[in-house]
């Protein structure tokens, strides 16, 4: 098996191109995806992705988005999608490979009382495979579709991935009942939501570490998702978000929990700009004929003249 470094990937049949250029030829608009022929495909460490099929075609139906939007409304204990094969179960196999090709010594690394995870670094160097998924959950469509499910709007994603990326559990490792940052620490976004899938092919259950969801009032946990191979997550930011999974993983020496993370935004002042802002300015401007016409039916002659001697002044 090629490393990261030396992995390259074909894009249909006669085009070629490093691991770093593939995030180019891959993040494109699966609208247009759809469309294309069977023929368009990428190869990644030898194993072959057909670009159509990257995501479940579920995801362009109205009537689907229409009942998940239900089912998030519905959720408890706080709004929430738990949902299994949005994504090509293939190009999730290469995201988790490629866990081993990152440099993990930039990763950071919570280690405490309430958490023992590991998280890749922003702007950290991604695999191919990688860079299609992050291409994926963060382009206008996906985002648009996860809009139109939970009804926010002018949702923004954050192609930094801060806080988001690669994440890691050890053996031992917990994440306590919590609930997530509300701001971007850089951009002052607010935070919206998070979206996690995993990807851990036969995970056992009784190594624990599923995602529990958790009622705030009682105290309890209302519902876990196994972080198995495709499990998806969207977890709605408000008061009562609390989610994590708390106790101790019990997998064996060399299993990790893994999976990947996005978050969306949304700017507080968006309203308030928008009344503010200016169209395009022309710096060399016609005057429009028909206001040229109005101006002489309305005005008498002797404004009218007066008028023209301003603008030449």
């Amino acid at each position: 098996m090629l490393s990261s470094t030396q992995s390259i990937s074909k894009i249909s049949s006669d085009s070629v191109v490093d691991s770093a250029g593939v995030q180019t030829a891959t993040t494109v608009d699966l609208q247009s995806v759809r469309a294309t022929s069977s023929d368009d495909y990428v190869v990644i460490r030898g194993r072959r992705l057909d670009i159509a099929r990257h995501v479940d075609p579920r995801l362009f139906d109205p009537s689907y988005i229409a009942e998940l939007r239900q089912q998030l409304q519905e959720a408890k204990p706080f709004p929430h999608l738990a949902v299994s094969g949005w994504f090509n179960p293939v190009l999730l196999e290469l995201v988790r490979e490629e866990f081993d090709f990152v440099d993990k010594s930039k990763w950071k690394v919570h280690h405490n009382d309430m958490e023992l995870t590991r998280r890749s670094a922003k702007h950290d160097d991604l695999g191919p495979a990688s860079q299609i998924y992050f291409g994926i959950v963060n382009s206008g469509w996906f985002v648009d579709m996860i809009s139109e499910i939970t009804g926010e709007k002018d949702l923004l994603p954050d192609p930094t991935l801060l806080n988001g990326g690669l994440h890691e559990t050890p053996p031992g490792g917990k994440f306590s009942i919590h609930r997530d940052f509300d701001r971007h620490a850089r951009y002052g976004l607010n935070n919206k939501m998070v979206f996690i899938t995993y990807l851990n092919r036969n995970w056992d259950p009784a190594w624990g570490s599923a995602l529990e969801l958790w009622d705030s009032t009682t105290r309890s946990s209302v519902r876990s998702v196994q972080p198995e191979l495709g499990n998806s997550v969207l977890l709605v930011h408000g008061p009562k978000s609390f989610h994590g999974h708390p106790e101790p993983m019990t997998a064996p020496p060399g299993q990790t929990r893994r999976s990947v993370a996005v978050y969306y935004y949304d700017n507080p002042a968006a309203e308030e700009m928008r009344a503010q802002r200016v169209s395009s300015v022309f710096l060399f401007a016609r005057r429009s004929p028909s206001l040229r016409r109005a101006v002489r039916q309305l005005l008498p002659p002797i404004l009218v003249d007066a008028l023209k001697k301003l603008i030449r002044r």
